[in-house]
């Protein structure tokens, strides 16, 4: 059956999506009264989310679809307008977010930002588990299961994408073994339930300083950093000129090409010499990522290079540009969600939802013991549940100078990913039911 929606081609799509951010942005910075009004509960990070989500709801859009050809031959098609985000924007926002960076004071910001990744993950190991005893009092077939259809195994591949990403999922696949027929309800759940966690974050950040307040929290670690990048900034503000522009994309880019070349070449070598990391049913398979090594690469050139000259070029907008690239990944992002999917599988649906309050719940938890801020509460949720194409972007949005701070986190995501996910898949194996 044909899933093709009304746009297909991925020119129209990056054009609606960015009619969409034009949308966002205009009317955020009206002095309308309804706009105000409405920024002020929703904010303008959450719009450009879930504009596009509602555009693949509608069937105007689609991140992948299904045609039938003349033959009766069933032909899969994908759009390329997140591929095209997430490894040339992405890598080229970090590096024009990072050049301004202070890294003493990313280091300053202490023990609360670790403890907040590792709480986000122990969610998730607990979680599961968790989640499985209590559907299975109610539900046990929705867990249950035998041999290579076992749901304990198909969540263990959704363990390895939330602790880590798409490369320690599929190690879990493989380790595991779950049917491949089945894998597509798993996907499903992946995408519909870290999208609404993803969406119910970006609106906290509209209300931080209430939650901060709850919390208790203590900012002041976070402000000094915000605070030296923007005075930074503004002792080197000029107005930019159009070889500033291009020299700053000039910069972007180059790294994005370096970060590319060395990704594929690490990549391939680490799969060619060492043998744990050529096996997908290896922890350490997740080194293999070229997409691990890109985001690693472009963090740490932009690093280095906010020890040099062209750290300056802040002053002409570096992290605006960066910001741009940011906000464009998260429509990209948005369009991945298509809301009608929650209804296809409930009762994993609802697995997956227990799971997340679980993660949820242990984050505020914690939280509110450490008087942790709600920034490292996002972002250490994110670095698991999203890893490196998405707590950047949680990052920035609570300050451009914070991306930095997403990226280490999920790299920390990547190394314990697919160790995490085992151990989460051998607790689920002890609890599930056999139906």
């Amino acid at each position: 059956m044909d899933t093709a929606p009304l746009f297909t081609q991925d020119t129209i799509v990056f054009g609606l999506l960015m009619l969409m951010l034009g949308f966002v942005f205009y009317t955020s910075t009206s002095e309308n009264k309804f706009w105000k009004k409405f920024y002020k509960y929703i904010p303008a990070l959450l719009m450009a989310y879930m504009m596009p989500a509602a555009l693949t709801t509608f069937g105007l859009i689609a991140p992948e679809w299904e045609t039938t050809e003349a033959t009766g031959e069933v032909v899969k098609h994908e759009s390329l307008v997140y591929y095209i985000a997430s490894r040339f924007m992405l890598p080229a926002a970090l590096v024009l977010m990072t050049i301004s960076i202070d890294l003493k004071a990313v280091f300053n910001l202490g023990w609360k930002a670790l403890a907040m990744f590792g709480t986000g993950t122990l969610g998730i190991i607990i979680g599961g588990p968790i989640a499985v005893f209590l559907i299975a009092l109610v539900s046990p077939e929705t867990v249950g299961g035998a041999g290579a259809d076992a749901v304990w195994r198909g969540l263990a591949t959704l363990a390895g994408s939330w602790i880590g990403g798409g490369a320690n999922q599929a190690a879990m696949l493989e380790i595991y073994e779950y049917n491949t027929a089945n894998y597509a309800g798993m996907v499903i759940v992946d995408i519909v339930v870290a999208n609404i966690w993803m969406a119910i974050l970006l609106l906290g950040i509209g209300k931080q300083k209430k939650i901060d307040n709850w919390l208790k929290a203590d900012n002041s670690a976070i402000e000094t950093l915000k605070e030296k990048v923007s005075s930074y900034a503004a002792s080197i503000s000029r107005n930019p000129t159009l070889a500033d522009f291009m020299v700053i994309l000039g910069i972007a880019f180059t790294i994005v090409g370096v970060s590319h070349f060395g990704a594929n070449e690490i990549s391939e070598f680490l799969k060619a010499n060492v043998e744990a990391v050529s096996d997908k049913k290896s922890a350490w398979s997740s080194f293999g990522s070229q997409f691990f090594w890109m985001i690693s690469i472009a963090t740490i050139l932009g690093i280095i290079l906010s020890f040099t000259r062209l750290k300056k070029y802040e002053g002409a907008g570096a992290s605006k540009i960066g910001s741009v690239f940011i906000y464009i990944l998260v429509a990209s992002i948005g369009m991945k969600m298509d809301l009608t999917k929650i209804v296809e599988n409930p009762g994993l649906i609802v697995v997956g939802l227990v799971w997340m309050a679980i993660h949820v719940g242990l984050l505020f938890l914690v939280a509110k013991l450490i008087r942790a801020p709600y920034f490292f509460l996002a972002v250490g949720s994110k670095a698991n549940i999203g890893g490196a194409a998405s707590a950047p972007v949680v990052a920035a949005a609570f300050h451009p100078s914070l991306a930095t701070v997403g990226v280490l986190l999920a790299v920390f995501g990547y190394v314990v990913g697919t160790y995490g996910a085992m151990l989460t898949a051998e607790l689920m194996r002890m609890i599930a039911p056999i139906t």
